[in-house]
Formats: structure tokens, C-alpha cells, sequence
């Protein structure tokens, strides 16, 4: 039969099935030579162009793992490849799946978590081999949610007890940027908002060590402050045409999606900057906003080192000392309280110069607003049912009456008014 191969003896291709105490087998129909004799553990495709496979993909195997779970691997061997990871990596994330899917919290769970364990697999065999891919990216190939995908990941990593390292934060800002469509020239995007990928990397990693330095990152998501870092970094490489574009915009043109909280990490960002901006001379005379700051972040980032460090770690200090100076000045000299406000600083009387921001986590400097409990209601309204064990509180022995009767008697007798009979 044509499209089965050839007979190694004669070199025919008329080769038929012959069925023999139930296993069917492949023998040459001009020669009688049997070809094959019902190898189990292949497809029948495989059979029918004589060629080997492995255990792990032949009928053998399925037989012996349920339908969902065969789906599962397909999906974590599908992942492996077009994510083009080494060989190893693909047997390592099949040997997690099997173990996860063994445990009865998971082969007991909902089919939205089961869709989702394929990529926390992979994801963990990436980030044990210093491998950098994100969650996001494998949200987006699996079309799943990020919220359900990171429970599913927590959870696999504490039943099987895996030690998976943290993404270091310039690997993922790497990744990240990578990921942005900005680097060459398309109908999309404008020639003016082409830019050089090494130059737009190396600034927007600068810019995320200073969001680190200055507390912008600590207990946050770090993509919404890589996000306002690219677009800052992008202004600041070209400003002259790309200040009049939008976060939004950028977004758009990067075909990337905007995290909702990237707008006021770019506010932060921006403020960080500012206050920077005012340590420099030739800065301070200009007057920047939070708009023309970004013609300047090369110079700033330069010199960030001793601007971050004056700006908010050194200034407290030296306020505190020229405050205890000014006040050992007017002590010694015997000056009053509006000698000393109107002293060197030329100040108005009763004002002090206002003292730096101090560099905290912005929790600490605008912390949540929390909801004031109401008062609960009481509901008494002395109708309520006595119990018989309540009701011997209040009863009196003979000795507590005659009391009682003598300290109402004196009351009445300091007030002038007559007892009642």
C-alpha cells in the first residue's frame, strides 16, 4: 500500500495490514516479508512511515495519565518551544508539572487554575536558571489572569517546596523594554519617536535605580515604575519633539498596556527629579517644572549620587545646625526672639526656613487614610428580661435596707424637706 514505505527485503511498496491473534501487522503482500509486528508503544502514523519515537510520545504513556493531565504537558512542552528554551529546561518543567499534578489541592482545583499550572512551571524553571521572563509575558501567551496566574505560582512554590530566586530588577527592566516596539520604524510609529534601544536601556536603568534609591520601588509592583522610567527616559533622549506626548500615547505606540498605577509613579519620579534639579546652580536660576525637568535628567542622573544624598539626607542636617547656631548667636548677644528670625536667613520675624523633605517611603509620608469606626448603638431600653442570676444581685439582706433607710433619712434631713411616711 503506497505511502507506508518499502519492504526491506524486495524493496516493494505494496504493503498490507494482516491481522494475527489481534495485532496487526505490516507484511509485504509480493514477498510476504512481515515488516512490522505490532510495536505497541507508537502511533499509528509513526507505523505506518516505520519510524521509532520515544516513550514519552508514544500511546503507552497516555494510557496511564488522564486527559487533563496530557493536555497539561502538551501545553508546558508548546511553552517551552516557542519560548525557544533548551531541552533541559522543557524535561525540568514536565518533571514539576507531574509532581504538581499529583498533589490533591491542585488535581482537586478549578479548571481556570489547572490552565494556568503549565506556565507557573516553566516560569519557575526559568527563574531557578537565571532566566529572564516575566510573568506578564507568559499571562499574555496563556491569555490568563495575572491575579490567578500569581496564586497558582505561590502556591506550587510552597507545596513543593521549591527555592526559586527573585528576578533581579535589571534583568526584568531588560525584558521589559525589550518588549516595547518603539526601536524600529514602522507605519505606527513616527520617525521622531524611533529611538536607539542601548541608549533608551541605559537611561531607563538609571532612572530605576534612582526610583530605587529614593524608595519609589520598595513594596510596589516594579512595572508601573519601569513604565514611567522608559517614557521619562524616552522624553528625555529627544525632548524637543516627544514633551507633547502623552503617557497614554507612549503606551500606545509601544503596544504595551498602561498599569494603572504608572501615572503617579511618574508624578513621583518627576518630584524626585525636581528636587534634585534645585541643588544644581545652573539649574536653580531656570525654575523647572515637572515638564521642563526632563530636558535635564542627563545631567541630573550624571550627578545623582551627590544630588540624592544633598537633597534629602545632608539638609536635615544642616538645618538642625543652623538652627542651634542661630540660637547660640541671639543667647550670646542677648537678642530677642525677632533679632535671631531676622538674623542672616533675612527672614520675616516668627518664620524659619522650611526644612527639606525628609527621604522616607511614600506610605510614610501620605499615609492611607483609615475608616473611623462608628460607635456601636446601644439597644437598651431597660424593658429587657432579667435573669434569676442578675436578679440576686440586686436583692438586699435586712441589715442593707436599714442602712439604706438611715442614709436616705440624713439626706433629707441636710435638705430640710420632711420624710415620707
Amino acid at each position: 500500500m503506497p505511502g507506508r514505505g518499502r519492504c526491506p527485503d524486495c524493496g516493494s511498496a505494496e504493503l498490507v495490514e494482516d491481522s494475527h491473534y489481534s495485532q496487526n501487522q505490516l507484511v509485504c503482500s509480493d514477498c510476504g516479508c512481515v515488516v512490522t509486528e505490532g510495536i505497541l508503544t507508537t502511533t499509528f502514523s509513526d507505523e505506518g512511515n516505520l519510524r521509532e519515537v520515544t516513550y514519552s510520545r508514544s500511546t503507552g504513556e497516555n494510557e496511564q495519565v488522564s486527559r487533563s493531565q496530557q493536555r497539561g504537558l502538551r501545553r508546558v512542552r508548546d511553552l517551552c518551544r516557542v519560548l525557544q528554551l533548551p531541552p533541559t529546561f522543557e524535561d525540568t518543567a514536565v518533571a514539576y508539572y507531574q509532581q504538581a499534578h499529583q498533589l490533591a489541592g491542585i488535581r482537586t482545583a478549578r479548571l481556570q487554575k489547572k490552565e494556568v499550572l503549565a506556565g507557573c512551571c516553566v516560569l519557575i524553571t526559568c527563574r531557578q536558571r537565571n532566566w529572564p521572563l516575566t510573568m506578564g509575558t507568559i499571562c499574555t501567551l496563556l491569555y490568563a489572569d495575572l491575579d490567578v496566574f500569581s496564586g497558582t505560582y505561590m502556591q506550587i512554590v510552597k507545596l513543593l517546596g521549591l527555592d526559586v530566586p527573585s528576578l533581579c530588577l535589571v534583568d526584568l527592566v531588560k525584558t521589559y523594554c525589550s518588549s516595547f516596539k518603539l526601536f524600529e520604524a514602522s507605519p505606527s510609529v513616527p520617525a521622531k519617536y524611533v529611538e536607539d534601544k542601548e541608549k533608551m536601556l541605559s537611561r531607563t536603568l538609571q532612572l530605576v535605580e534612582l526610583a530605587d534609591e529614593t524608595w519609589l520601588v520598595t513594596g510596589r509592583h516594579p512595572l508601573p515604575v519601569i513604565t514611567a522610567a522608559t517614557f521619562l527616559a524616552w522624553q528625555s533622549l529627544r525632548p524637543s519633539d516627544r514633551l507633547t506626548c502623552s503617557l497614554a500615547r507612549f503606551c500606545k505606540l509601544a503596544n504595551v498596556d498602561l498599569p494603572y498605577p504608572a501615572s503617579s509613579r511618574l508624578q513621583e519620579l518627576l518630584a524626585v527629579l525636581l528636587r534634585m534639579a534645585e541643588q544644581l546652580a545652573w539649574l536653580q536660576v531656570l525654575k523647572l517644572d515637572k515638564r521642563s525637568v526632563v530636558k535635564h535628567i542627563g545631567d541630573l542622573l550624571q550627578h545623582r549620587h551627590m544630588l540624592v544624598r544633598k537633597a534629602f539626607r545632608d539638609g536635615t542636617a544642616e538645618m538642625g545646625a543652623g538652627e542651634k547656631e542661630l540660637q547660640g548667636q541671639g543667647q550670646g548677644q542677648g537678642l530677642g526672639d525677632e533679632d535671631v528670625g531676622s538674623s542672616s536667613l533675612e527672614l520675616p520675624a516668627g518664620k524659619w526656613p522650611s526644612s527639606p523633605a525628609l527621604l522616607l517611603p511614600p506610605c510614610m509620608l501620605k499615609p492611607p487614610k483609615r475608616v473611623c469606626p462608628a460607635p456601636p448603638v446601644s439597644m437598651v431600653t431597660g424593658d429587657e428580661d432579667i435573669s434569676d442570676s442578675e436578679i440576686e444581685q440586686y436583692l438586699r439582706t435586712p441589715q442593707e435596707v436599714r442602712d439604706f433607710q438611715k442614709a436616705q433619712a440624713a439626706r433629707q434631713a441636710a435638705q430640710g424637706t420632711p420624710n415620707p411616711p
